[in-house]
């Protein structure tokens, strides 16, 4: 049995992560702003923690109650994080800023209130949850691909700092799942283009993006929990997870296409027209 510590269980990938870890008989406390959503988690014995990783308080109160309860934390599962697309132009810098505060920083900061614990113990493990987006960039996501980039180069920092003391450090990296996240962050692009010069672009890649992600065969977040269950068990995991509907596909692609190709590619889906979808918002 591990004492895990996940974030972004509320919903989608943390949410079920969190019940699979505690059926195969680990402790595990789920972490998230919005605690009444995780209560069905209880059925599983996940204990429930609230939590916003862009509150310092928040997180060194997290840390201290699993600490205090298990005496330590044996995985750290940094899941929580948001996508606000749009233009760089007209992204505000105050939701840059916020979008990295939640994808990056709070991440980073929980893996330096841990790491003091995992060293004393001599073991420990941290699993970041990325996305392709930190491998390939696509227009209007901008914002986003800087955050999914910094999780990368962070993860791999930690990697080569944290092997002499017995910590592993993992990183998944999903293509696309059907989750809420799709919906929201379709519905940030229209919302930041509206009455832009991108709106007509980026009210087509919204809807392209609300199409897809509701699709019956995009991959479900077990797909991805399936992979955080392997780097939990294994005692060597690997480094990088790659998995979900596209995810080795757009990775490939964008690293032997030539940059004018992949650029012309972007360009096409901006001039897609999804029938039948055109300004469908998030439930």
């Amino acid at each position: 049995m591990k004492i895990i510590l996940i974030t972004g269980a509320s919903s989608g990938i943390g949410y079920d992560a969190a019940a699979a870890l505690a059926r195969e008989g680990h402790r595990v406390y789920a972490a998230a702003r919005r605690i009444e959503r995780m209560e069905p988690l209880k059925a599983f014995g996940v204990i429930p923690i609230k939590m916003d990783v862009t509150d310092e308080a928040s997180m060194q109160a997290g840390v201290a109650a699993v600490y205090d309860a298990e005496g330590r934390i044996d995985v750290l599962i940094n899941n929580a994080g948001y996508g606000y697309f749009g233009a760089i132009e007209n992204v505000s810098m105050a939701e840059a800023r916020r979008q990295q505060e939640v994808n990056v920083f709070g991440l980073a900061r929980l893996c330096q209130l841990v790491l003091p614990i995992m060293r004393a113990q001599h073991s420990g493990r941290i699993i970041n949850v990325a996305s392709v987006a930190g491998k390939a960039v696509l227009q209007y996501g901008g914002w986003y691909n800087v955050s999914k980039f910094s999780v990368e180069a962070l993860s791999d920092a930690l990697r080569m700092e944290l092997k002499p003391f017995g910590i592993d450090v993992v990183i998944i990296e999903p293509g696309a799942i059907g989750t809420e996240w799709g919906d929201i962050a379709a519905d940030h692009l229209s919302e930041s283009s509206r009455g832009t010069v991108y709106e007509a672009g980026a009210d087509n890649m919204a809807a392209l993006m609300h199409f897809a992600y509701s699709q019956p065969w995009l991959s479900k977040p077990s797909v991805v929990t399936k992979a955080i269950l392997k780097a939990v068990r294994k005692k060597h995991p690997r480094a990088r997870y790659r998995i979900g509907r596209g995810a080795h596909l757009m990775v490939t692609s964008h690293a032997v296409m030539p940059t004018s190709w992949w650029d012309w590619v972007n360009s096409m889906f901006l001039k897609l027209k999804i029938k039948g979808v055109t300004d469908k918002k998030s439930a």
